[in-house]
């Protein structure tokens, strides 16, 4: 195959948005998808945050096949045998420009990869890419089923594992600290259904997470987000955290578990399941790459560590999106010194930097440590639970005060030497 200027290996919203950048630009750019086309082994569940991005592609996003605009969000601590829910909107929700929707990948990218398409780029679905082209350490190139294909850069976008990234010297395999397994469901209802059932007005969605006993002491929670005319719901669990435990029930049991709940049966009554994955994904570890560059290459997306698990929301798309962009823009300027050496690709960190995605990132660089605190999934929720039970509960005997009770609960929970720890280290998020 003759020199193009770019290869993109993977086919998710970090890739397509460097490729459709470029491609408008008049460049030559190759997206090589393993999946029948883009989107099509994506699990995400899915939110994606519009405000970040309305300097990057705002034609991409006024336009996209998004679902529905978050405008409440839900927080569930689960017990034993007990839940207690959080629930919050607000009028800001729905301003403009607007501040999340839930999404579908499988269908976005599609629809982003069509547009790709009419911008001038190529894309090839079913092709798995094995292999960089190296010449005296510059990468010159992939190779695709015994094919070598040479270009003046590679991006990868490859996933949380990425085997490119890995090659090409920039990381080593993914920690199974910061990797997880998600397992997800797409149920089918109509659209009144979902928002006389989750309480929305037409057109408006919901963002509900899930945490506490549901992942049977593993670090992980559940999540269900509505879509247009079905939801998303599933579970993560923390792959380390999974194989230390112990566990002895495989994590599709825990996943039905789950789904039998009586807090979830009842939102799951009478729809019609069209979809079920499960993947490996990156567990928000906040550990993004020292250097996502090199000679010949730059790494987006998961495949960087560009994901943050803040307890309250997941991030991901948002930055996937914006480190395409900017990888583009950088690429750009390459082409015009006709230079693609690491020390012209540095201006990617740069850019980096200078955006919302490394400062997030070094923000939050201590939440993992935080949220991985088995307390956070095992004692705090039951003991919430527990608390509130106490108030609420009118047994045969006088009842105490509230005041009584309810201090009795911090004092049980908090104040002591590892609650009050646990509360210092709150802080570093």
């Amino acid at each position: 195959m003759e020199q193009v200027d770019v290869v993109v290996v993977g086919g998710g919203i970090g890739g397509l948005t460097c490729a459709y950048c470029l491609a408008q630009e008049g460049m030559q750019v190759l997206v090589l998808e393993r999946g029948d086309h883009p989107g099509s082994k994506n699990v995400t569940g899915g939110r994606i945050y519009l405000r970040p991005l309305q300097s990057y592609l705002p034609e991409i996003l006024n336009a996209a096949p998004l679902e529905r605009a978050v405008t409440k969000e839900v927080i569930t601590m689960m017990g034993e045998d007990s839940s207690c829910t959080v629930q919050f909107t607000s009028d800001k929700f729905r301003e403009q420009p607007l501040h999340s929707h839930t999404i579908l990948r499988s269908r976005f990218d599609k629809w982003f990869g069509e547009r790709v398409i009419e911008k001038g780029g190529f894309i090839i679905p079913q092709r798995r890419v094995t292999d960089l082209m190296k010449d005296d350490g510059r990468i010159v190139g992939v190779v695709s089923e015994e094919e070598e294909i040479p270009a003046n850069v590679v991006v990868a976008a490859d996933g949380a594992l990425s085997l490119m990234a890995e090659q090409a010297g920039l990381r080593g395999p993914l920690a199974p600290r910061y990797a997880a397994v998600a397992l997800k469901e797409v149920i089918k209802f109509t659209p009144e259904i979902i928002e006389e059932r989750f309480g929305l007005a037409p057109g408006e969605g919901a963002a509900h997470l899930f945490f506490g006993s549901i992942t049977q002491g593993i670090f992980g929670g559940g999540f269900l987000y509505t879509n247009r005319d079905t939801i998303s719901l599933g579970v993560v669990l923390g792959i380390e955290s999974f194989v230390q435990s112990g566990q002895a029930a495989e994590t599709h049991q825990i996943f039905e578990a789950f789904k039998d709940r009586k807090e979830i049966a009842s939102l799951l009554k009478d729809g019609k399941l069209v979809e079920y994955s499960a993947h490996l994904i990156p567990e928000g570890g906040n550990r993004p790459l020292p250097q996502p560059y090199g000679d010949g290459i730059l790494v987006v997306g998961d495949a960087a560590g560009f994901t943050l698990n803040l307890g309250v929301t997941v991030r991901g798309m948002e930055y996937a999106v914006a480190s395409g962009y900017l990888a583009a823009q950088t690429i750009k300027k390459a082409k015009v010194m006709g230079d693609f050496s690491a020390s012209t690709l540095a201006q990617y960190e740069t850019l980096l930097r200078e955006s919302f995605v490394l400062q997030d990132m070094n923000t939050f660089r201590n939440s993992l440590d935080i949220l991985e605190n088995r307390r956070m999934v095992g004692f705090y929720p039951q003991w919430i639970c527990k608390v509130l039970e106490e108030i609420f509960w009118i047994g045969e005997g006088p009842k105490k005060r509230i005041s009584a009770t309810a201090w009795n609960g911090v004092k049980e929970g908090l104040l002591n030497p590892t609650g009050l720890k646990d509360l210092w280290r709150l802080k570093r998020i």
